[in-house]
């Protein structure tokens, strides 16, 4: 039975998309059409690319909320060496295959199992896709992404965010 996985530090914005119907929801639409499993994907900065998993689409060019077939997955490359700037986002949809596959993967990056080595190997017995998400995401494993979602949501708020603008800016002229 295919499965998602959602990493909870990283958040889609949920005013640039409509996760109802686009992202992980996309996603699984596109899992039941083609039983190709899903890996979320978007665009970084190529001096960032070492920070994250990398697919490899061949060159291919996604426009935000399509899918390309994944060729391989690389874990945090060095910067000049990544195959593209596609990040993978911290959404997946799997086939179970990849439980077998988890059990017989090395530590990679950080001495960890990496779940992006897995997914590589997944790569040579199915189709895995990269989607290209639609709207923005915050990592929020990373301190100032973290610090920097609290913010935009806040001044977003219906509710509270008048009033939280209002201490911003009261903090920013004291300091």
């Amino acid at each position: 039975n295919p499965f998602a996985v959602v990493l909870p530090d990283v958040v889609l914005d949920e005013y640039t998309a409509n996760q109802k119907t686009e992202n992980l929801a996309a996603m699984i639409a596109r899992y039941k059409a083609t039983f190709a499993s899903q890996i979320m994907v978007a665009p970084v900065p190529e001096c960032d690319v070492n920070k994250y998993g990398i697919a490899d689409c061949n060159g291919v060019e996604i426009t935000p909320g399509d899918s390309a077939k994944i060729k391989r997955m690389v874990e945090k490359p060095a910067v000049g060496e990544a195959p593209s700037n596609l990040a993978v986002v911290g959404r997946y949809v799997l086939s179970e295959k990849i439980w077998r596959l988890l059990a017989k993967t090395p530590a990679g990056a950080g001495d960890e199992i990496q779940l992006t080595d897995a997914i590589d190997m997944l790569i040579e017995q199915d189709t895995v896709e990269a989607f290209n998400m639609t709207g923005k995401s915050h990592d929020c494993g990373d301190k100032l992404g973290y610090m920097n979602a609290f913010v935009e949501y806040g001044l977003r708020d219906a509710k509270l965010g008048a009033d939280f603008k209002k201490s911003v800016e009261k903090i920013l002229l004291e300091q």
